[in-house]
This record gives C-alpha cells, sequence and structure tokens, in this order.
C-alpha cells in the first residue's frame, strides 16, 4: 500500500467513526448495535469494531444496562462548544442576503431585545420601502407581522408583560385579548405571521420564526414590501420562501424540528 493509499485509508476511517456518531446524533435516544449499524450503513460487526474506539474515545459512551450506544461526554462538549461559537446575527447575514436577492424584497432579522422584538439586521431591496423603520427598532407584538411571530411562538413568561402592556392601550382589553390569542394560533396554523397595513398604511409582510437548539425562539426573520406588489398570503410563494429561510437558518443553530407548525 502506498502512503497515498494509507492516507486515504486513514480519512475513510475517521469517515466510517463520524457516521456512527452523526446515526446517534441523529436519534431521539440510544440505539442498540444492530440499529446503529442500519443507521450507519454499515455491518454490526464492523460498527463494533469502531465504537470500540469511540467509547475510549468519549465520542460514544454505552449504557451499562442495556447495552445501548448513546453520544458520550466528548460529543456532549464538542457540542456545546460549537453552539457558544455561533454568532446569530453574523449567521442571519447571509441567509438574509439569500433571500433578498432571491425576493428583492426588502428583508429584516429581529431578536427580542428589553423591550421587545429589536430589528437587528435590514436589508433594502432595488425598491426600497420608505418606513420609519431601522436598526434598533422596537417592533410591536399585535400590529407588526415580526411581533405577532414572536406572540404566536415565543415563551409566554417573555411575552406576556409587553402583551399586557400593549392591550392597556385598547378600548377593550379582554377583547383585543382574545383577538390576539386566536390571531396567534392561526399564525402557527400557517407557519409564518402576514400583515398588510395593521402597522404601516400600504406596507405588508410576512414573518417566520427561527428556533435554537433547545427549540426556543432565537429570532424573526420578515420580509416587506409596498401591498400592491407584495404577496402576503400565508400560502404563496413569498412566504414559502420566507419560511425556507428561516427554517434554514434554525437549523444552522442547531433545532431539529420541523419548522414554525407548532
Amino acid at each position: 500500500m502506498t502512503g497515498e493509499e494509507r492516507a486515504q485509508q486513514g480519512v475513510r476511517s475517521v469517515e466510517t467513526g463520524l457516521a456512527l456518531v452523526a446515526a446517534l446524533g441523529a436519534a431521539d435516544t440510544g440505539l442498540g448495535l444492530g440499529c446503529l449499524a442500519r443507521r450507519a450503513g454499515m455491518a454490526p460487526a464492523k460498527a463494533h469494531r469502531y465504537l470500540v474506539s469511540l467509547v475510549r474515545a468519549g465520542l460514544v459512551e454505552q449504557h451499562p444496562e442495556t447495552g445501548h450506544y448513546d453520544l458520550g461526554p466528548l460529543a456532549l462538549e464538542l457540542g456545546m462548544a460549537a453552539l457558544r461559537r455561533l454568532d446569530i446575527v453574523r449567521l442571519a447575514d447571509a441567509t438574509l442576503h439569500r433571500l433578498r436577492d432571491d425576493l428583492d424584497e426588502t428583508v429584516l432579522f429581529a431578536v427580542w431585545g428589553n423591550r421587545g422584538p429589536t430589528v437587528v439586521r435590514w436589508l433594502e431591496s432595488s425598491e426600497a420601502v420608505t418606513v420609519n423603520v431601522r436598526l434598533g427598532s422596537v417592533m410591536p407584538l399585535c400590529r407588526s407581522a415580526t411581533g405577532r411571530a414572536f406572540l404566536a411562538w415565543g415563551a409566554r413568561r417573555v411575552i406576556e408583560p409587553l402583551l399586557d402592556a400593549e392591550l392597556a392601550a385598547a378600548d377593550d382589553p379582554e377583547v383585543e385579548r382574545g383577538r390576539m390569542e386566536a390571531l396567534a394560533a392561526q399564525t402557527r396554523s400557517d407557519g409564518v405571521s402576514t400583515v398588510a397595513g395593521d402597522l404601516l398604511p400600504g406596507v405588508a409582510a410576512v414573518a417566520a420564526p427561527v428556533f435554537d437548539h433547545q427549540d426556543e425562539v432565537a429570532g424573526v426573520v420578515t420580509a416587506l414590501g409596498y401591498a400592491g406588489g407584495f404577496d402576503a398570503d400565508p400560502a404563496g410563494d413569498t412566504a414559502r420562501t420566507v419560511r425556507a429561510a428561516a427554517d434554514d437558518l434554525s437549523r444552522r443553530l442547531g433545532h431539529r424540528g420541523a419548522g414554525g407548525d407548532g
């Protein structure tokens, strides 16, 4: 065997071992040898040889009673280190550029700040939308697509104080609360939130939630444009494109769910 062939063999060995680690990472619980081998696409005897080394390295651990394999302490440490290195605004920037170019619409990314949904990234389309929204703007929960996405999917303990403050200004706060709860349920069913002139006359928007590895809302991706030429249908092409962008960013943040469908 030549030196190059030995190098290639070494690379294949690493890839084979990592295929087992990846199969465990994709599972919801520990796996027996046979099931793990099938998911990794190899014979059980071959899988077992690699698992011995992976257990020794700490990437995999074996349950002493069931014999099932699961991710080991080193795999968990590596995963947490990767999460600590994530910069959500940096990751969102690439997603927003693609979304803006795909739609040729103005797009933004918002996270939850101490005063509510806060715009941290804003990219204008070739036809800039004249609105009084820029970096650092705080979007209302009840009247903006961005806010309604947080309202539909955000943690209640976080959302409630701001919701109470907004509803206090309504003519009938309890009636408005019921309307908002029904709207949030419909938004979760649609998978996106939409507005058409609710916040700004003549401006429509579609927003979708971004989830992190703990299944919590990390931010919201929003596209907006002038109502006459902007598709704000929750079942329309713009909504599908926005949701796909949000789902892609969620996956990059370690989320393994199906996106904003409740």
